[in-house]
């Protein structure tokens, strides 16, 4: 090499400052998600909807003419089967109850029964799942489990348990979830039986780290795109399930309303006055497919294999 070449080169000394510097990812896994999550405009919209229904659900009831405990007390016959106008915006019922107030308020319980179900239920079937797929001699137990209980139709439990413990809010929540967590449970079963045994999790078990850091750390990450996803479709699968229940006289009492409610009360109505199952089963509808869209874009962008 001669001296021109020689000019050209240089030793850089080391820095361990400046190593680290270059080196450093400002990485963050919910950050990536969220910016997946509004790449898709379609998702983002359907989420707007849901928030602005649910908002709108208790502004509805403040800008009514009749409050729903009112509109209980103030039944006319008279005033039945009032088509929408200026005075009843949503019409009246077959008992003359304003029908504005009524939809709104059974929307808010059936949002509230519905979100307390989806999270009793991805609770339950995450820890369930988690020690089914880890702990291998629990594995035959849990199955049986599963199996006895999977088998049977739920319409059957929750009939019996509203013949037995009565229709109530709490009592619908609790056997829902008592019920419900199956699929979540056999879905994070199934994740994490494959991925309890990658390298990395051997590793970190010769090295005795403790079972719930493994689960959290580093089999978790990969389940939360399942769990966000059966979450999302638990809400209208909740809100459906129990639209049939009341249809069927075995849902809410009748003094709790609800969207089922609703609907089971303008069965024998609807053709002579539409209105009175539109409205309910509109809210119904927009509820389910913007869930529906939201889950599946939200657990599309969880997902720690579509990040970079």
């Amino acid at each position: 090499m001669n001296d021109t070449q020689k000019d050209k080169f240089q030793f850089v000394e080391y820095s361990a400052e400046a190593a680290e510097r270059i080196g450093y990812s400002d990485y963050s896994y919910w950050k990536s998600v969220f910016q997946n999550f509004f790449k898709k405009k379609s998702a983002v919209v359907m989420a707007g909807v849901f928030f602005a229904l649910v908002i709108f659900s208790f502004i509805a009831l403040k800008i009514g003419k009749y409050d729903y405990a009112h509109a209980q007390i103030m039944a006319n016959s008279s005033l039945a089967f009032s088509k929408p106008n200026s005075e009843f915006w949503f019409g009246t019922d077959n008992l003359g109850r304003d029908y504005w107030c009524q939809v709104w308020y059974a929307a808010q319980v059936s949002i509230k029964l519905a979100l307390i179900v989806a999270a009793g239920e991805c609770v339950i079937g995450v820890i369930i799942g988690c020690i089914w797929g880890y702990v291998r001699s629990l594995d035959r137990i849990f199955t049986e489990i599963y199996n006895v209980i999977n088998n049977i139709p739920i319409i059957i439990y929750m009939t019996l348990a509203a013949l037995v413990f009565g229709q109530s809010f709490r009592n619908m929540a609790i056997a829902m979830i008592a019920f419900g967590w199956l699929v979540m449970a056999r879905n994070v079963r199934n994740l994490v039986l494959m991925y309890r045994d990658r390298e990395y999790n051997l590793a970190s078990r010769c090295l005795g780290t403790p079972v719930w850091r493994i689960l959290i750390k580093n089999i978790f990450p990969y389940l939360i795109s399942v769990v966000i996803l059966r979450l999302a479709l638990s809400i209208p699968q909740t809100i459906a399930l129990e639209s049939t229940l009341s249809y069927l006289g075995l849902g809410l009492d009748v003094n709790t309303p609800s969207l089922g409610i609703l609907l089971r009360n303008a069965r024998n109505y609807f053709l002579q006055y539409p209105y009175l199952l539109i409205f309910p089963a509109v809210i119904v509808s927009l509820i389910t497919i913007t869930f529906y869209l939201v889950g599946n874009a939200f657990s599309d962008a969880a997902d720690p294999r579509n990040h970079v």
